[in-house]
Formats: C-alpha cells, structure tokens, sequence
C-alpha cells in the first residue's frame, strides 16, 4: 500500500446549518411519507400490490389524509427509499428503520427524493418528452446559480440561463440550432397527401413552461422557494445539497486518474488505494455524470474482467447506485463468476446486515469467493495480507481447504496457491500448498 496526501475536508457554504438541523428539515419535508410508510409497514399484507386503491383509501382514512395525499407520500417513500419494492411485493427500507436515529440516512433519504424531483411533480402532458429531457439535464446548471448567489434570483435571470444551457446541449449534439435567428431546412416538395411533418425543436415559450414546472417541482421536494412566481431561492436543504453535489465533482476531477472523465476500469482502479469514505464518493460523482443504466452496464463489464480487485470493486460502485441496479444484478447473478458478488449485495440491498449477508451463499459460492479475493490480494497486496486472508475461510482447517479449493473450479485457483505457499513461513504447510496447486495445475486427484 502506498500513502497519499489527503485533501483537507471540505466545509460547507458560511451559514448553512449544521447536519442535525439539516435532518430536521428533511424529516418535515418528508413526514408524510414516513407515516405512511410506517403504517404500511404495520397494517397491510405484504404479499399484496404495492399500495392499491383499497390500501390507500384505509391509509386515507387511518391517517387523516385524503387518498390523493397517501398516493403522493407512497410515491415519496419509494423515491427516498423507506419503501423498496422486490417484484410485487413493497417492503420497509433500511431508511425507515434508522429514520429516528441516523441524520446521515435522512439526509440522504432526502437527497434521493431531491434527485428524483422530475418524477414528483409530473411534466406538462402537452411538451414533447425530448423538450422534458433537454430541460432536466439543464436544471443543475440553473441550481449552481442560485446556490452561488445565496439569495433570490429573479425568474427572467433563470431562464435566460437555461435557454443558453439547452442551446449548448444541443449544439454538443450537434443538432440545428433554434430560435427566431435560425433558418429554416428547405423542404423537398411533396403533394398535400405526402407532406411531411416537421419535428419543431421547443420555442422560448416552451422552455418557459418547463422552467416554470422545474420550479414547481423543486420546491415541492423542499429544496427551493418561490416568491409568488417572481423569484427563485434555495432552502437550506436545496443549498446544502447543490454545494455537495458539486463538492463531489470537484473531489473526482482533483483525483489523480481524473476518474470523472475516465472508463469504469480506470474510476476503479484510481480508487483501489483509497480509503472506503473517499472511494464512495468518487463513485457518486463518476456516476452523476453518466446515465444509470449505462453505468451500471459498464461496472458489470469491469466485473466480468479478470482483475479480481476490479470486480470487487466494481459491486462496492453498484452499491453506491442502489435501487435502478437491482434488475441487472439479479441478471448477473445467473453468471457463476458473478454469482457471489451479486447475491450479497442483493441480501445487502434487502436490508441483510453486512456480516449475515454471508448466510445467502453456499459452502461452494463461499469458497469460490475466497478465492477470488486471494487472486485480488496476490495480486495487489503483500503477503501478510494473503496470511490473513487465508485465517477468514469457512473451512475449519488448511487441508479442508485445499480440498475444497481444487474442486472449486476457479481459473486462478493455481496462482493463488502458489503465491499462499510463497508466502507461509510454515515449511510443512507451504509444502502441502505446492502439492495441491500441483495437482490442480496437472489435473489430478
């Protein structure tokens, strides 16, 4: 291992609130969709439809709300994760379990919904969902300036910002520029049967519109307040979390691989030597600038290399990606290389601790794994590293082991025992090592 030097820890904006005031806020914003995800959690069969219109309407009436309200606050619950859903079925969330204790787990259930606030408030049914798009890729732009100006920003201010940003997007996509100085395509002549309908790129009155719809909605998940239509601030929620999404990228673009704009084998490998904390947030800023499902097919590719490391690393990123993961992990668990791998993190993802989560797998699947970390360590650690590895097997003694290891079939199981064996200080025991590498490198009994 190599050390490094560390960057100081970042301080938040002067005047924002400290971590429990912040949960505070975020437990208000939030306080429907914990009761309903509690009273969920108590009164309904769990083998039902996530929520339908029976539940919701006993909910309604249990909790003093009207059945629009619980369906609002059902769909708050899944976005901040104090529901999860596993096929049918909805479950409580981890979250919900540390609600009353954990601020971190808060803060960050109210990030997720803060991520999710397109979805919270439903875009104008008459918009082209392109139009919707462009405007939710440009939104953080317009949330970096009303971070940096802490304080009101008129409305016209916003939105000369975001029609600058859409035109950029789509001028990096090489796309024909709109608006009043833009000319028109020629049009080959067609008789009135065969006309061919124009795709409009969106006016200035729609961006408008979506403007006025992102404001909506961001202030509806607490993260910004409107002045009747005039003006836009942030709230110490909406201000606290821009500063740490924009820390996050900061951190990625200081790192030494650059990881924000590097592949998902160099993000990882930059991220090899780095402490637990850090790596994770170096895989949430590499993973906000890249679409979910893209990111999550290019950590699982990483995962079917041959770098052991990179493959565990690689499940240690889909953690951080959660929920939108779930479909192509369960996928990649029918994979045997995988397997592993995938089922602790879906018993992690069910709300298994980390250390019971060992339960899921077979004495096999266990014993596949040991290997495969015993090729990362041989790999990349030191020796000691591998001894003390080998003291974390499920098999009660060495020779169990080594039986248990040759019938494994695992592609490096040679190299493995090879380098154990280099590195035992017992004579006798590194012997019997070599002879079963040996024997699993010639193919005998």
């Amino acid at each position: 291992m190599t050390t490094r030097r560390t960057r100081p820890a970042p301080r938040p904006p002067e005047g924002t609130p400290p971590p429990a005031e912040l949960a505070r806020q975020a437990r208000e914003v939030l306080a429907d969709a914990v009761r309903i995800a509690r009273w969920a959690a108590v009164e309904r069969d769990q083998s039902s439809a996530p929520l339908a219109t029976p539940a919701r309407e006993r909910a309604a009436a249990a909790l003093g709300l009207t059945p629009l309200q619980v369906r609002a606050g059902w769909d708050r619950a899944r976005l901040a994760g104090l529901v999860e859903l596993h096929g049918g079925t909805a479950r409580p969330g981890w979250r919900l379990r540390a609600w009353d204790r954990d601020d971190m787990a808060v803060l960050r259930g109210w990030v997720a919904l803060f991520d999710a606030w397109s979805l919270v408030h439903p875009a104008p049914g008459d918009v082209a969902p392109a139009a919707v798009a462009e405007v939710v890729e440009a939104v953080p732009q317009v949330l970096s300036l009303l971070q940096l100006s802490a304080g009101p920003v008129l409305v016209p201010v916003l939105l000369d910002l975001l029609e600058q940003r859409v035109a950029e997007l789509r001028e990096e996509r090489c796309e024909v520029p709109y608006g009043p100085q833009a000319e028109p395509l020629p049009v080959p002549e067609a008789g009135p049967a065969e006309a061919v309908p124009a795709a409009q790129p969106p006016g200035p009155e729609t961006v408008a519109t979506l403007l006025d719809w992102a404001l909506e909605g961001l202030s509806a998940v607490g993260a910004l307040t409107l002045d009747k239509g005039r003006s836009a601030t942030l709230t110490p929620l909406g201000n606290w979390a821009v500063w740490v999404k924009l820390e996050q990228i900061c951190v990625a673009a200081q790192s030494p691989a650059g990881n924000i704009e590097q592949s998902a084998d160099d993000m990882l490998r930059g991220c090899a030597r780095l402490t637990p904390g850090p790596a994770r947030a170096e895989y949430r800023a590499w993973l906000a600038a890249r679409t979910v499902s893209s990111a999550v097919t290019e950590l699982l590719g990483v995962a079917r290399g041959e770098d052991a490391l990179l493959r565990g690393l690689a499940f240690e990123a889909l953690r951080v990606v959660g929920g939108p993961a779930e479909a192509e992990v369960r996928a990649a668990a029918e994979e045997p290389s995988l397997r592993p791998y995938a089922l602790l993190w879906l018993a992690e993802y069910e709300g298994a601790d980390a250390e019971d989560a060992q339960d899921v797998l077979t004495r096999e699947e266990a014993t596949w794994l040991w290997v495969d970390t015993a090729a990362a360590v041989a790999d990349h650690g030191e020796p000691q590293l591998l001894l003390r590895h080998l003291d974390s097997a499920v098999q009660g003694t060495v020779p169990a082991l080594l039986e248990e290891v040759r019938a494994g079939g695992h592609p490096r199981t040679v190299q493995v025992l090879v380098a154990l064996a280099a590195a035992h200080p017992d004579p006798a025991l590194a012997k019997a090592v070599r002879r079963a590498a040996f024997q699993v490198h010639t193919g005998g009994a």
